[in-house]
């Protein structure tokens, strides 16, 4: 696990390098539409979304009758490599969307098998904090990768004119993002590398979480997934509306005159907050429960898409902050949550459903974003996301009421039942 975290420590400075960049590459520099940027990322999330099912069911062992998730990885690892070399040589906007969809088409190669090797080394009753270290290594390379791509951008095209417009100071030339885009590519060959020191979980270890999760043994990928788990994905995916790509977030940081480096900035200091606060999110609905710990950054998520829809340039900056601690309270708490109500040799399918499911709304919720931010004001995404979470909101008591006894886990220093 603590190996996993480093592989995703280098991943997300090579990918965070990009991803604050891109809708001012895209945009700024390519001089493509919101609803172009839209379409890159509903693209992107939808080749997750279909990936991440069938190699989460195949790492499960779902043919063969036991788990391989390491293949997966590496090459869920070694793909974003050749999507940010293009990306790299992109001087229009649908290759820069083939560069994006290859490398997005890695992270749905690794995302499942890897959340199920976390999983597998995990006892329910610490696998809030197990999810909660992986988030905060995953944070910190991100909060690096953003920085230095900051840093890169100050270094290659200095700080705008104090009289420069935003739309001038958002716009560097596409050669000062290809340099950028170049070494992140050769940052991302450190964690394709680590990814050779990884080792399978041995097969007898899948029995004994089954008795640490009171479930009968059965043969691996044959266990029935339970009513509870699909409950579940309904109410995460009534929230997953609201959310379209965070993209929007840095458009609309762009937009109220951030310069491109301070934009990078503002979302570095997103991903301080949530490196810092994911591993004690993580221990916290260990304690207290996972829904309670969701529903308190559902809560924080509806002020921040408020806020974004009326705020000036003064307001990004706290803004960003909050939302960093939003993905805290969520992010690695919704994968431990998924996992409490997945059978252990189904947790590769399971997880891997939930981000195909998740990435296939966040595609239609990304292409409406950029189609209303066009042809209605900005303030049209985040005001419907702020609606949408409140929705969700709603229904979260009623199925975290009908999931309670599949959700619980054992309180630190409380031994769990004799398997019967």
């Amino acid at each position: 696990m603590v190996l996993l975290g480093w592989v995703s420590f280098f991943a997300d400075i090579s990918g965070e390098m990009v991803y604050p960049l891109l809708p001012l590459f895209i945009v700024g520099a390519l001089g493509a539409s919101a609803t172009a940027l839209g379409w890159v990322e509903g693209v992107a999330m939808a080749l997750i979304a279909a990936m991440t099912a069938w190699a989460g069911w195949r790492s499960d062992g779902a043919r063969s009758g036991h788990a391989r998730r390491v293949p997966w990885i590496r090459w869920g690892y070694g793909l974003p490599v050749i999507g940010k070399s293009i990306l790299a040589v992109s001087t229009v906007w649908p290759l820069a969307m083939l560069g994006r969809a290859i490398d997005r088409f890695g992270k749905g190669l690794r995302g499942s098998p890897r959340d199920a090797l976390i999983a597998d080394a995990s006892l329910p009753e610490q696998r809030g904090r197990c999810f909660g270290f992986h988030r905060a290594m995953d944070t910190a390379g991100a909060t690096l990768g953003v920085l230095l791509a900051a840093g890169l951008l100050w270094w290659l095209a200095g700080v705008p004119d104090a009289g420069s417009t935003p739309e001038l100071a958002a716009d560097h030339a596409p050669e000062t993002y290809h340099t950028v885009f170049a070494i992140a590519a050769a940052m991302g060959l450190m964690a394709l590398v680590l990814t050779f020191l990884i080792r399978e979980r041995p097969a007898e270890s899948h029995a004994a979480s089954r008795i640490a999760e009171q479930t009968k043994p059965l043969p691996p990928g044959t266990e029935p997934i339970p009513r509870s788990y699909w409950l579940t994905l309904a109410v995460l995916l009534v929230f997953a509306v609201a959310n379209s790509s965070d993209t929007f977030l840095l458009l609309r940081a762009r937009d109220v005159g951030l310069s491109p480096w301070a934009v990078v900035l503002a979302y570095a200091l997103c991903n301080i907050v949530y490196a810092a606060a994911s591993y004690p999110a993580g221990a916290f609905s260990d304690r207290i429960g996972r829904w309670r710990v969701i529903a308190l950054g559902w809560v924080l998520y509806a002020g921040i898409y408020a806020g974004f829809a009326l705020t000036g340039p003064s307001g990004i900056w706290p803004l960003m902050a909050l939302y960093g601690l939003y993905l805290a309270l969520t992010d690695g708490v919704g994968k431990a949550l998924i996992s409490d109500h997945a059978p252990p040799g189904r947790r590769g399918a399971a997880l891997g459903i939930f981000s195909m499911a998740l990435g296939l709304t966040t595609l239609a919720s990304s292409v409406l974003a950029g189609v209303l931010w066009d042809h209605a004001g900005h303030e049209w995404p985040f005001l419907i996301g702020c609606t949408a979470s409140l929705a969700a909101l709603l229904l979260l008591p009623i199925v975290a009421r009908a999931t309670r006894s599949a959700t619980d886990v054992p309180r630190p220093g409380v031994a769990p039942p004799p398997h019967p």
